[in-house]
């Protein structure tokens, strides 16, 4: 009887293990996909897929560590954009590049912070005030670029154009250091453990002497620190930037963690699922391409896969309900 029950019982630890679920997805509709049009499976393409997602893998490795935190912040593609434009500004302006990138990444850590602040400060909604400070960071954008294209001329060049062993892109190397690196901070740091104990229990780890705003403070502008790398990813893939070039990007972040399993209420979830959450995005959209699926259709399918996504998020609160 044990015998009989060992293969169930491993099946029932597979479904409830939603990275190993997702994984299994995964390699399905490659399978799939492949079947019908083999050069799916061919490394240019998987490099390309890794290439496609390196900018939203970056911003979805943000979202996620401000979701287990228990806090969201829906202004992340525009802090990106005016990052991106102030690098662009400097330059055309006839700075430096270094300098360049060094103010963009502090404009980008610097909007991180006030989020950080007035959310921590004012116990207020961090939906509402994340969603209302994008705008401010795009009017901002706007102002800085004039409402135009900023072009780089190939300033960016040296990353985006240059590919390791001449296959590899470094873009990628700006993705796998900053996903390596959440991961550490979030499963191997004192940061990493109260930052979960907050999204989990916030009057708990409150009653437990973590000092909350801080903590809260800490992870939003780290979410704007990582806006701006992203920002570089970008303009290095793009060579040109405008303010509305992060449009979107909050909620295609957003939908990778939480198909990832990061879930809204806090404490829940791991850089690797949404990792994993990042790459299925890329592969289902690099699928559609292939398979030439209308630009309409593609639309729709996206925002089913965000309800679904949403659904599986909270099916442990619909089973206690």
């Amino acid at each position: 009887m044990s015998t009989a029950t060992a293969p169930t019982r491993s099946l029932g630890r597979f479904a409830k293990n939603q990275n190993l679920l997702l994984l299994g997805v995964l390699v399905v509709i490659c399978a799939a996909v492949a079947l019908t049009n083999p050069s799916f499976l061919k490394l240019a393409n998987i490099v390309s897929i890794f290439q496609q997602v390196s900018v939203l893998g970056i911003l979805t490795m943000a979202m996620a560590l401000l979701l287990i935190s228990g806090g969201i912040d829906l202004s992340l593609g525009m802090i990106m954009a005016l990052s991106g434009v102030v690098i662009s500004r400097v330059i055309t302006d006839g700075g430096p590049i270094w300098l360049a990138i060094a103010l963009g990444l502090a404009a980008a850590t610097v909007a991180g912070l006030i989020n950080g602040v007035i959310v921590s400060l004012t116990k207020t909604m961090p939906l509402i005030i994340t969603l209302g400070m994008a705008s401010v960071y795009f009017g901002v954008a706007l102002i800085v670029s004039g409402g135009g294209f900023m072009n780089f001329s190939g300033a960016f060049d040296s990353i985006g154009r240059t590919r390791i062993a001449g296959i590899f892109p470094t873009t990628l190397v700006f993705l796998f250091v900053v996903v390596i690196l959440c991961f550490l901070l979030l499963n191997y740091t004192r940061f990493g453990r109260r930052i979960v104990a907050i999204g989990g229990n916030e009057e708990n780890a409150y009653l437990s002497g973590i000092r909350l705003n801080r903590y809260k403070m800490a992870v939003y502008t780290i979410g704007g620190l990582l806006a701006g790398i992203a920002s570089i990813v970008l303009v290095s893939r793009l060579d040109s930037i405008v303010a509305t070039a992060g449009t979107g990007y909050e909620l295609s972040a957003l939908t990778a963690a939480v198909i990832g399993g990061v879930t809204f209420e806090g404490g829940r979830g791991s850089i690797g699922g949404a990792f994993i959450g990042v790459i299925l995005m890329g592969v289902i959209a690099n699928a559609m391409t292939i398979l030439s699926v209308d630009s309409y259709l593609q639309t729709a399918i996206t925002g089913a896969i965000i309800v679904v996504a949403v659904i599986l998020s909270n099916i442990g609160r619909m089973r206690r309900g």
